[in-house]
């Protein structure tokens, strides 16, 4: 939508949703799972297994939650045609309630013309509860706003962010409610690392920009990424910046990482790493 006037008609249709039907919760909370780099493949059935002993998990020990937030390369995007992307959509599809996807850098550079690009993973994981604007989108349960940032470079694994996403993202912010930034790049060189393709690769390449333009709004609450698969919490100002572990990182501990988020309607945030 290309007027603020037109945004914000979006926004307030989406607002006039109703939340999840099928609870007696406390409506006061936001609760959420943030799951990335799952890397599934169907190459190798035990990252598929790892997926449906996911969803085993929320339906059995998150029924509280809103939803899941799944933070990019998601599946590997290496199978004919658009089997994994399916497949992943299946498995999640099976949980109590809704997985919201942005892309990392595996959807973003499929191996051949046959598999998942931007136009089907839209497709198959932009749904009608999002309010969307170009490659990007936004819902909002309970008072709280998620924005889902897409921060890939077509055919790399480097990330930026477009003119047209942060000019989305600091229309969101400008309501004035708390919200949550969701995306598969880093925003800081956390791990310290000192070879400059590594930090290309991994960090925003214009996260200086884009925190210059989005983490002085006082409702930004929490910003999650992923990519490097270690897990982080560094504060950019008031901001906290999580970068969650790879769910796939432990494989060999029998241990799937993943953050539960706990967020008040006035923007408090409480968060930690759990696993399956």
């Amino acid at each position: 939508m290309s007027t603020r006037r037109q945004f914000l008609k979006g926004v307030l249709a989406l607002s006039a949703l109703p939340l999840l039907a099928g609870t007696d919760r406390d409506d006061t909370v936001l609760r959420f799972l943030h799951v990335t780099d799952s890397h599934m493949d169907l190459h190798h059935p035990k990252t598929v297994e790892a997926m449906r002993k996911l969803v085993e998990r929320v339906n059995s020990d998150y029924r509280d939650i809103d939803f899941v937030l799944f933070g990019g390369d998601n599946f590997n995007n290496n199978a004919p045609g658009t089997d994994d992307a399916k497949r992943f959509k299946e498995i999640i599809e099976a949980m109590h309630c809704p997985g919201y996807l942005v892309r990392g850098n595996k959807e973003s550079s499929p191996k051949g013309d046959a598999q998942v690009d931007l136009d089907g993973f839209k497709r198959l994981f932009f749904t009608p509860q999002m309010h969307i604007h170009g490659k990007d989108w936004m819902i909002e349960r309970k008072g709280v706003v998620i924005l889902g940032l897409d921060s890939c470079v077509e055919g790399g694994n480097n990330g930026r962010f477009t003119p047209e996403t942060l000019a989305f993202a600091e229309e969101a912010l400008k309501m004035g409610r708390p919200t949550v930034i969701l995306d598969h790049h880093s925003y800081v060189n956390y791990w310290g690392g000192t070879d400059p393709k590594d930090i290309h690769k991994y960090v925003l390449n214009n996260a200086e920009e884009t925190i210059g333009r989005l983490f002085g709004y006082e409702n930004l609450v929490l910003a999650l990424s992923g990519h490097r698969h270690i897990d982080n919490v560094t504060l950019i100002g008031h901001v906290p910046a999580v970068t969650t572990r790879a769910f796939i990182s432990a494989f060999g501990e029998g241990k799937y990482p993943m953050r539960y988020v706990e967020i008040s309607r006035t923007g408090s945030v409480s968060q930690k790493l759990v696993s399956t």
